[in-house]
């Protein structure tokens, strides 16, 4: 706990539970939301460089970062670099998971190719979208679309904890400099300052 009456890990799970809707994830996606509030609560910085994601695989995921969070007056998921948050993640878990969530990735593409005879990230925007919304409507139980609901369900937990986790998302939208999220207020580091 910090002077502000909240922890690191607290406002994580706060803030994943509410852009993912946490209780109705399946298991796989709440791995990976673990594992990534983990790493977000521990402050461990985010990865330079892809490790698991191809060119053309984090391109796409860091696309759909950005159609989660959009730039407006402030960063969206790109600036943020949801996209190597999540590589890094995705280094981290079981490869079952990991399987999983690049299957679901795979899936989007094919789904796009299918209904817009392109791939998610040559698709026009507005096809973007539509697409997007098909996977995100709640009434949606076509069998047909499982993996990409379930996909969808989990990138965008792991956009919503990257991004505010970011320090982007920390500053500009939390106007947070690091004092609720962080449980330890180290203060002036400089020797000649200390008492």
């Amino acid at each position: 706990m910090n002077r502000h009456g909240i922890n690191r890990r607290d406002a994580l799970k706060t803030l994943t539970a509410a852009g993912a809707g946490a209780a109705t994830l399946p298991l796989w996606v709440s791995t990976l939301q673990e594992v990534a509030q983990a790493r977000a609560a521990g402050g461990a910085a985010q990865a330079a460089a892809s490790s698991v994601f191809t060119q053309a695989q984090y391109d796409t995921v860091d696309l759909l970062s950005e159609l989660i969070i959009p730039e407006t007056d402030t960063a969206g998921g790109r600036r943020a670099r949801v996209a190597a948050f999540i590589d890094t993640i995705l280094a981290d878990v079981p490869s079952a998971e990991r399987g999983r969530f690049l299957r679901g990735l795979a899936w989007l593409d094919a789904r796009s190719a299918e209904l817009f005879g392109a791939t998610f990230a040559a698709a026009a925007p507005g096809q973007q979208t539509a697409l997007l919304i098909i996977l995100s409507s709640p009434d949606n139980d076509t069998p047909a679309d499982k993996v990409g609901v379930e996909f969808f369900q989990a990138i965008k937990s792991l956009t919503v904890t990257g991004y505010y986790t970011s320090r982007i998302g920390m500053l500009q939208e939390l106007d947070d400099n690091g004092a609720v999220m962080f449980d330890e207020q180290l203060g002036c580091q400089h020797p000649e300052h200390k008492a």
